[in-house]
């Protein structure tokens, strides 16, 4: 990866889940691949027992049944370990910020551990392509490396595919920083105007109003009057987390300011 700048480990990650709450799902396999700043690479994968039934529709996304994972260990039984892999290092991968950092977090905060996202800078390769190539990571490999990606869904090919993309849109923009420092930077600005960092909701007249949906163009407090069980179905649908908290905090009467 001669075009990115490291000044400390990068481990870009992946996770097959049983479902898309980053507050409530479990693992049931993960794979990091640790790019060193002496230019060595290091890859861990392991599939996981997430302690429950994985549902037929994540089992339709990744192709990991119960039976698969049945006698591999749990994420507690790996956890000190895979903190041992990760640690002084910084993130990325594809959708990391929105979904796998948070939820890989909240595994560790189970078992009594710390993931230290605080700490840690984070590059996500999906922001950087849907800013400039709205797609997903299929359509990425295909655009930027000019395949398939084969793979789709297995976490470690993922894995090596989101670092072939990170390298090919250094290559490609070169505009983008070539520094984890302003890689993090640039992942994590907002779109102007907007209230949260998926863009869901956006300042009008110094309130919060909804970007998206049949709601758009009204503020939160407006729909908290007229419409709660929209808010009730955001709240519980597969929004960002932010956007959720937005909306959960609506739902009790509290509503962002502008110009707090």
């Amino acid at each position: 990866m001669s075009k990115l700048t490291l000044e400390r480990p990068l481990v870009i990650f992946d996770l097959e889940t049983t479902g898309t709450d980053p507050a409530s799902d479990r693992i049931v396999e993960i794979s990091a691949l640790r790019l060193n700043p002496d230019g060595t690479r290091e890859t861990r994968t392991r599939r996981l027992n997430p302690g429950r039934p994985i549902p037929p529709g994540a089992t339709a996304v990744h192709g990991i049944r119960d039976e698969d994972v049945r006698d591999e260990p749990s994420f507690r039984q790996i956890a000190r370990g895979l903190a041992e892999f990760l640690e002084e290092a910084d993130l990325a991968g594809f959708n990391v910020a929105r979904f796998d950092a948070p939820l890989l977090d909240r595994e560790f905060r189970d078992c009594g551990l710390e993931l230290g996202l605080a700490g840690r800078r984070m590059i996500d390769v999906m922001t950087i392509f849907h800013r400039k190539e709205p797609r997903d990571l299929s359509a990425a490999v295909r655009f930027y490396l000019g395949r398939e990606h084969g793979g789709a869904h297995a976490a470690e090919d993922d894995v090596i595919a989101t670092a072939d993309v990170l390298e090919a849109q250094l290559e490609r923009y070169e505009d983008l920083p070539a520094g984890v420092d302003e890689l993090d930077a640039w992942c994590r600005s907002r779109r102007p105007g907007a209230v949260d960092d998926s863009g869901k909701f956006v300042w009008m007249n110094g309130e919060a109003a909804f970007g998206f949906g049949k709601h758009q163009g009204k503020t939160l407090r407006q729909v908290a009057a007229e419409d709660t069980g929209y808010l009730e179905w955001v709240a519980r649908s597969d929004f960002p987390p932010d956007a959720k908290r937005l909306v959960a905090d609506a739902l009790k009467g509290r509503f962002p300011d502008q110009s707090t």
